[in-house]
């Protein structure tokens, strides 16, 4: 019986403990007691032994069935399935790489799903690792493992950023007339995730407008902000820009910035037409000056002018104060007739044009002729006065001294006969000609010259002249002629310079002869020349002085005596209270005046 009961508790003993180890020794274990039972007498215990054995496969069937539901349940919670990394953040068009791993001894079937392309890259007992290529949009991807014929799998979310790179802003439009409504659009062509984006607009550094694109409905919006304003003087050159964030801090990314390229806002008013101030009549190769002007435009220094006259383009000087512009050109026409000056202004997308009729003339100077310009004195010569072959129409002429005003379309003329006083007479002639309702003058003049022979006059070269001894003199003698006479002086037999003082002594005296010469002739002349004494000279003078000072000193003593009385009557005059009537004041008054009277006050 021994062996019996090692084999039962043998049995006994791996059904309550069973392992893994059991599980292979079991079939052993029911041989050997099956063999054990063989070796038994037989007899009254047959039924026994029977019995025992049918509990044996009993009770290993039980356990069998415990042994696999228990190693199911430990098997399933003592593995893991992990990924890494544990947050995938991929710029758009790049690569992953991502590793699956398990802590499963013994793993069976694994791997991903996604439906990236995907390479596996390594691989190991207890992990694989692939490489997804050209991410460009967001993913779940599942990695799964399964152990005992158990599967577990675990998610990854990957997500696909592109950087604000390019940020465009538009200012619609860029020129806006005052107190009109502009839009500044700011927009980002390729940026990801949206939710975490967002667009600033700016005013120089003042911040306009903010927004952010957490919304649930994302996935309809676009990365772009715009807004209205009403534009004003100060906006003028104001700077627009737009600054875009990326803020990936959520997904364990950075911080990624952009702005836009600034743009400049231009207000303008502009609702007036030009001026043009020009003489309605212009005459043809002379330089006038035209101006046009701009009122109530703003900003006026940026008005931008073109004139022109028919298809000449003028060059305008532009000018500007306060809210006026206006531009100035020097107007040269170079053909006759009606013709148009016209004044284009331009700010900004707007633009004004005035134009404004001018009529063209020709009129040139008359045309005024002596017939001998250096005519002899005596001789007779014509003078004409004539109107320019390019004046139309025919002008009216006069020409000064003639007696008659010529029939139009005549020349006036005039036949002179000339004398020595006539030399630098100037002759004019007046041409008058109607233009447009307008009387135009224009004048020649021209100035005779008379030839005639030197002469030695009197009153310019006195044939007797007088010296002060002593004194700076030169001697006197002018000729006249024309041309202008040369004239030479001789004193004993040498010539006397006349540009040059002389110190006057007694030996300048005698008889100077001086001889006139031009191309016509010559002229001569003496002239006495007398050196007079200091003695003489200077008694005159001191009798003259003496006289004066006597004359002065007696004026002196009778103004003198003749105050004094006055002055010595008004110290003696009684002192008059304030308290005295105005009948005594006005007798004193009376008797004051009479005494100045016999005084000679």
């Amino acid at each position: 019986m021994n062996n019996i009961e090692g084999a039962l508790f043998g049995i006994v003993r791996d059904t309550v403990a069973p392992s893994k180890h059991n599980n292979m020794i079991w079939t052993h274990r029911i041989y050997r007691s099956s063999k054990v039972l063989r070796t038994l007498p037989r007899g009254s215990d047959a039924w026994l032994l029977a019995f025992l054995i049918r509990m044996e496969m009993l009770l290993f069937g039980v356990w069998a069935l415990l042994a696999l539901i228990s190693s199911s349940g430990a098997t399933e919670g003592l593995f893991e399935v992990s990924v890494w990394p544990d947050q995938a953040l991929v710029k758009f068009g790049q690569s992953l790489m991502v590793n699956c791993s398990t802590t499963c001894p013994d793993p069976g079937p694994s791997g991903i799903d996604t439906f990236l392309k995907k390479t596996q890259v390594g691989k190991g007992p207890q992990w694989k690792e692939f490489l997804l290529e050209d991410v460009t949009e967001d993913s779940i991807l599942q990695c799964f493992f399964s152990c005992s014929g158990i599967q577990k799998d675990t998610s990854l979310g990957i997500v696909v950023y592109q950087p604000p790179e390019q940020v465009i802003l538009e200012l619609l439009p860029m020129w806006v007339a005052l107190d009109e409504v502009f839009t500044v659009k700011c927009h980002v062509p390729r940026v990801a995730p949206l939710e975490n984006l967002t667009l600033t607009l700016l005013q120089g550094n003042q911040e306009l407008h903010r927004k952010n694109f957490m919304s649930v409905a994302v996935a309809s919006q676009r990365a772009e902000v715009t807004i209205s304003v009403r534009a004003q003087r100060e906006d003028h050159r104001c700077n627009f820009s737009c600054h875009a964030e990326l803020d990936l801090s959520s997904h364990g990314g950075g911080l990624f910035q952009s702005s836009s390229a600034s743009k400049v806002l231009q207000i303008f008013e502009f609702s007036q037409h030009p001026q043009i101030w020009v003489s309605p009549l212009l005459e043809v190769g002379t330089a006038e000056t035209a101006s046009c002007e701009m009122a109530r435009v703003f900003p006026a220094k940026e008005v931008v002018f073109q004139m022109f006259l028919g298809d000449q383009a003028l060059s305008p000087f532009l000018s500007w104060e306060g809210d006026t512009a206006w531009a100035n050109a020097t107007v040269r026409a170079m053909e006759t007739g009606d013709q148009e000056l016209s004044c284009l202004a331009s700010l900004g997308p707007m633009e004004q044009t005035t134009r404004e009729p001018v009529h063209v003339y020709s009129f040139p100077p008359p045309v005024l002729e002596i017939e001998e310009p250096y005519p002899l004195a005596g001789t007779d010569t014509n003078v004409t006065c004539a109107g320019h072959v390019l004046t139309s129409p025919t002008p009216t002429l006069r020409l000064q001294g003639a007696p008659d005003n010529p029939a139009p379309g005549e020349p006036a003329w005039l036949l002179l006969t000339t004398r020595e006083e006539d030399d630098g007479r100037n002759f004019s002639c007046e041409a008058s000609l109607e233009v447009q309702g307008q009387q135009l003058i224009k004048t020649t003049t021209v100035q005779l010259h008379v030839l005639y022979k030197p002469r030695l006059e009197e009153s310019s070269c006195p044939g007797n002249q007088t010296w002060m001894e002593g004194m700076e003199q030169m001697l006197v003698c002018v000729p006249e002629g024309n041309p202008t006479p040369s004239l030479v002086c001789t004193w004993k037999g040498m010539m006397f310079d006349l540009e040059v003082p002389q110190k006057a002594t007694q030996n300048h005296t005698g008889t100077y002869c001086c001889t006139a010469t031009n191309q016509l002739g010559s002229v001569s002349k003496d002239i006495a020349l007398i050196v007079q004494g200091l003695d003489v000279g200077f008694g005159s003078t001191i009798f003259i002085i003496i006289i004066v000072a006597l004359g002065v000193g007696v004026i002196t003593i009778a103004l003198y005596l003749n105050y004094q009385p006055c002055k010595r009557e008004r110290r003696k005059l009684p002192y008059r209270q304030k308290e005295k009537n105005k009948d005594e004041e006005s007798q004193f008054a009376v008797q004051q005046a009479e005494t100045c009277t016999t005084h000679n006050c």
